[in-house]
């Protein structure tokens, strides 16, 4: 007997007056049952031939995951930011009974994730670029994740979400699966800039936590302390106080003016007397923030070499070691400073800055910046520096070098002939794309 053709599948989402019909079916025949509805939520129901197949529930990514961390390389703050830009696969319910319909699941399972990023984008408005999900490999093996080109890489903590205790063990670690959502996914979560459609899931990093300590709150003030005030001496606002609060802003990710000021206005009353600034008169336990003008004014006004200097002879100080990756990227506030930062890969900590004015093509430009940001680190034996295109330069890769280290740095076509080397070198089955090549080649 011939095999039956497989029919039409397709994807939709479940009308409201199905809402009950879904929920239901998963409480009788999914073993976790229909969970509660949290956050930005999806039901999805795939059909064959107008005909319900099987029913799959996405909603909000775990807080945090180490291995999923790791694997995106992101730092803590664009995880804060873009976390809603992972959806998880909360349920998946094939609805035929076992055996009765081979690779059904996965056919499923792929036909749903073509459909996710158009459905969530038209149910809230932003698309999300990476899928998570769980098995639990005591009971599952995850086949049908594997043929729908999940990529499993590693375990979770085994701890369960609580109300009281936030997270308790539970010791049953779960295999950890993600799968992008288009094809730079990936690497589009710790770019620098996202795509216009994901920018809606964009939140901003929860603020009224300081990046410091008290105890670094208080070094980091001694050391601007040192630094004199081109305003007058009547001044309301401390040099001192604004430049470590501009500091601090930077530290947590705020890269202009709008953000920074904005980061000042979330710091508790506790914080902004820690900081020494002003009490609000008649009132008793009111400090005040320096508003968007007067950082304006310290930027434009103070010396940016030494800004940096200070701010980068504080964290030297304070790292010990350094880390094992460091990321190499520069920023604009407005058109009155750069910074250019030489980061942590896991956490986006800096450990080294350095300012200049423009991109290229003056004294004090990017590419000047980080000879002198290279030159302040005394040695970087054992680490691997990244950075983007523009930094693809034999200067930098000589320096990187000479202090012991590693690069990766990105080649663009515009660099015509290191770019045809590039892809020459792809075209080499024995020959790894990815490594690090004598700066005397121009590769």
């Amino acid at each position: 007997m011939a095999k039956k053709k497989s029919g039409l599948i397709s994807v939709r989402i479940p009308l409201e007056e199905e809402i009950g019909w879904f929920d239901q079916l998963l409480d009788d025949k999914h073993y976790l049952g229909a969970g509660r509805p949290v956050g930005d939520y999806l039901r999805q129901v795939v059909e064959v031939d107008a005909k319900p197949v099987a029913l799959l529930v996405w909603g909000p990514a775990c807080y945090a995951l180490k291995d999923r961390d790791k694997w995106i390389s992101w730092s803590t703050v664009q995880r804060l930011e873009r976390l809603k830009l992972i959806v998880q696969n909360r349920r998946f319910l094939v609805l035929a009974e076992k055996g009765q319909s081979p690779n059904l699941a996965s056919q499923a399972m792929g036909a749903a994730l073509r459909a996710l990023p158009g459905q969530w984008l038209e149910s809230f408005g932003y698309l999300p670029l990476l899928a998570e999900s769980f098995t639990d490999p005591e009971a599952y093996a995850g086949t049908c994740y594997k043929a729908s080109n999940w990529e499993a890489v590693g375990m979770s903590a085994g701890h369960s979400r609580h109300r009281a205790d936030f997270y308790r063990p539970n010791d049953r670690p779960k295999k950890l699966w993600l799968r992008p959502l288009c094809p730079q996914g990936r690497e589009l979560l710790s770019a620098a800039q996202l795509p216009q459609g994901c920018l809606g899931g964009v939140i901003a990093a929860p603020s009224g936590t300081l990046p410091l300590k008290a105890a670094e709150l208080g070094s980091l003030l001694d050391v601007f302390r040192q630094s004199p005030d081109p305003r007058a001496s009547n001044t309301t606002f401390r040099t001192y106080s604004v430049m470590t609060l501009i500091a601090m802003a930077l530290l947590a990710g705020r890269r202009d003016i709008a953000e920074i000021a904005r980061f000042a206005t979330t710091l508790s009353q506790a914080q902004r007397r820690r900081m020494g600034f002003p009490r609000k008169r008649d009132t008793k336990a009111f400090w005040r923030v320096p508003s968007y003008s007067v950082f304006y004014q310290v930027l434009r006004r103070m010396d940016p070499e030494a800004f940096a200097k200070l701010l980068s002879q504080w964290l030297q100080s304070r790292a010990g070691s350094l880390p094992g990756a460091l990321a190499m990227d520069g920023k604009m506030i407005r058109d009155h400073i750069g910074l250019l930062t030489l980061a942590q890969h896991e956490d986006g900590a800096p450990v080294a800055v350095a300012v200049y004015d423009q991109k290229e093509g003056t004294e004090r430009c990017e590419l000047s910046a980080a000879c002198d940001l290279l030159e302040q680190i005394p040695a970087l034996d054992g680490m691997m520096i990244t950075a983007d295109a523009l930094h693809c330069q034999r200067t930098h890769a000589a320096a990187i070098v000479e202090k012991g280290g590693d690069y990766l740095l990105q080649v663009k076509a515009n660099q015509k002939k290191l770019f045809k080397k590039a892809r020459a070198l792809d075209k080499l089955k024995d020959t790894p794309f990815l490594s690090i090549h004598n700066p005397g080649t121009g590769a």
